[in-house]
């Protein structure tokens, strides 16, 4: 069962979303908003279903239970869970303000992991910005008095954002994305929000969306974040393939290439490889199979596969544990 598959996403309609992801990155849908797209996923919420060869129409999940775990690499041999969730997100309006617990609060009061997630933008309009922890640290008591009053954004960072920013988002940092913005999020398989600001917002039965402020006090970080934009570092080993380190930490790792030819990668005993093409197209070759990945499609290459081919001309995001 060692090959990679092709990965069909779950798709999400909340009213902040657009249609990009529809017209853009070849997600099909009826939904009238496509918001995000879950490229890999094994939460309940949304599961992804593998979208190629033998095992095509069958949830990745269900592919992963017994002697199936062991695609995920050891790294994950210790988890009974899922350890990531990826997404393109579709901001054409503003996200609300909301903040993740981090993993001690979150199995302790919810039963599910914390989320630290980080941001790569895929896309941005001009002066578009998001927000990205407080402008200067604060008290418990003068946030939640802002919440109440409706004055908390007279106090958060607000940064402007460019195509190519990246953003890593530690669990407890308060965080909104804005309107105009294309975001590919990896993040630990964790669906925990709480929503502290929504502009007044009604939801689709036409009441103010659930706010969650007992909980965001409890969780958020009222601090000036240490760093806004990650830098990327430069890695020189691949052939015909310029590659970034976006982020790492002790959930995930994730890089940016860019192909141009004909390259190969090495998926080892660690770890899962999720490979999503931002624009243009490659061929993906391992174990005797063969995929054609185009622009908006993810592909799941199993722990211990190997060496890899890849050709084409694309741009693409790996991430892997």
């Amino acid at each position: 069962m060692l090959k990679p598959m092709l990965l069909k996403a779950p798709l999400k309609d909340y009213l902040w979303g657009g249609n990009r992801l529809k017209n853009e990155y070849g997600k099909s849908s009826d939904l009238d908003i496509v918001a995000e797209s879950w490229e890999l996923s094994c939460h309940e919420a949304g599961l992804s279903l593998v979208d190629s060869g033998e095992h095509k129409g069958e949830t990745l999940s269900a592919l992963l239970t017994g002697d199936g775990k062991a695609m995920l690499g050891s790294k994950a041999k210790d988890m009974d869970y899922f350890p990531l969730l990826i997404k393109f997100i579709d901001a054409k309006g503003d996200l609300s303000v909301q903040v993740h617990p981090d993993d001690e609060y979150a199995l302790r009061e919810e039963g599910e992991q914390g989320k630290t997630e980080m941001w790569y933008v895929v896309d941005a309009e001009p002066g578009a910005s998001l927000i990205y922890g407080f402008q200067q640290e604060i008290s418990k008591e003068e946030f939640k008095q802002r919440i109440a009053n409706n004055t908390l954004l007279e106090v958060c960072n607000k940064v402007p954002v460019h195509k190519g920013d990246v953003f890593f988002i530690k669990a407890g940092t308060l965080h909104a994305i804005g309107s105009g913005i294309l975001i590919y999020e990896v993040q630990q398989s964790s669906n925990l929000t709480y929503r502290v600001y929504d502009y007044g917002r009604v939801g689709k039965d036409g009441k103010p969306r659930q706010l969650h402020i007992d909980k965001a006090l409890a969780v958020t970080k009222l601090e000036v974040p240490q760093a806004v934009a990650g830098k990327m570092v430069d890695i020189d080993l691949f052939p015909h393939m310029d590659v970034k380190l976006l982020a790492e930490c002790k959930y995930f790792k994730v890089y940016h290439g860019s192909l141009h030819g004909d390259s190969t990668m090495h998926a080892g005993e660690d770890s899962f490889h999720c490979l999503t093409v931002l624009d243009g197209a490659l061929k993906l070759t391992g174990d005797d199979e063969s995929l054609t990945v185009d622009k908006g499609k993810t592909v799941f290459v199993p722990a211990g596969l190997g060496n890899y081919q890849l050709q084409g001309q694309a741009e693409f995001i790996l991430s892997k544990l």
